[in-house]
């Protein structure tokens, strides 16, 4: 889908920006499915007041996203209208501080945060190493594994709302859950401070080697894929019951349930966001049928498809097959 150029426009009605404002820019190349359109206009602000000016001064009705690393985010065919917005440079510092404090800016990337307190003798923070994507994503989602979440370590968060307005927000501001936050939605997040406590950084970083060993062993990580898609229902797990609806190896296009871990999509030979998305709902569809439990998405759709392509349920069953 072609969009009609913003970042000129844009550029002129903001002198003072010292971010990068692109049109256009291929979505596809920054998500790990490796699918999905253009841009309408690309930014990636400079720092934390290039992004509230940003905000502040530009139409109020301009649509905004906000991407991260990519990995928990499927985008459609049709690419994205108005502004995406990516932390870059920036909001990728991460810093040990006195009292087992970890501060992290958002395009952190959650692996490089376990690092820096494994490093600095903090325990407590090592379950980052599972979790692909970044601090801005685990913030949103209230990201965990291994028995921890976010909520767990998290002391403070930064934010800048819609007008441009900067937020500190505490723990309580943050109302975490499972897999979700309260931060309103078109709140952008630019900072955490983390809690650990005091550690040997052998044992801490002999813990990060087996969250890593127990993914390389349980999940596609050498795959095309968006980590894990579907929540796990109360008391229940997502994969299991996709196994038993006999789910396991199912393919769409160029679309795959994986076979090592079945909560686990995969672009296995081409697909495009619309293959990933049909075998998603084919996928939930088939577990509702058999279960009567209806799995909820984990990853993030975005975006428009392509002219006369559905989306969502109106997916369910079309085209699916097994291997």
């Amino acid at each position: 889908m072609t969009f009609p150029d913003l970042s000129a426009d844009l550029a002129a009605k903001l002198p003072e920006l010292r971010g990068r404002l692109a049109s256009g820019t291929n979505l596809a190349d920054i998500t790990w499915f490796r699918v999905g359109g253009p841009a309408q206009a690309l930014f990636s602000p400079a720092d934390e007041a290039d992004l509230a000016y940003f905000l502040a001064n530009i139409p109020a009705d301009l649509p905004v996203t906000v991407v991260g690393l990519g990995s928990n985010l499927l985008v459609r065919d049709g690419g994205v209208e108005g502004v995406v917005i990516r932390l870059g440079k920036g909001f990728a510092s991460v810093t040990a501080e006195p009292d087992a404090r970890v501060r992290a800016g958002t395009a952190v990337p959650d692996v490089k945060v376990a690092r820096a307190a494994a490093d600095a003798g903090i325990a407590g923070l090592a379950f980052y190493r599972g979790i692909p994507g970044s601090i801005g994503g685990a913030l949103r989602m209230n990201a965990g594994a291994h028995g921890r979440e976010t909520k767990d370590v998290l002391i403070s968060a930064r934010a800048v709302d819609r007008a441009g307005q900067i937020y500190e927000l505490s723990l309580a501001d943050m109302g975490f859950t499972y897999r979700h936050s309260e931060v309103p939605a078109d709140w952008i997040l630019t900072e955490a401070l983390f809690q650990g406590t005091p550690g040997d950084p052998v044992a801490i970083l002999k813990e990060m080697e087996e969250v890593a060993d127990y993914r390389e062993k349980n999940q596609p990580t050498r795959e095309r894929t968006g980590g894990s898609t579907f929540k796990n229902p109360p008391g229940m797990s997502a994969w299991k019951l996709i196994d038993e609806a006999g789910c396991r190896g199912l393919r769409v296009g160029g679309a795959k349930v994986s076979e090592k871990h079945c909560n686990f999509l995969i672009n296995d030979a081409g697909a495009t966001a619309e293959d990933i998305e049909r075998l998603g709902e084919t996928v939930r569809a088939r577990v509702k049928a058999r279960s009567g439990i209806t799995l909820h998405w984990e990853i993030i759709r975005m975006g428009l498809p392509l002219p006369g392509c559905p989306t969502g349920e109106a997916l369910a069953e079309a085209e699916a097959i097994q291997p």
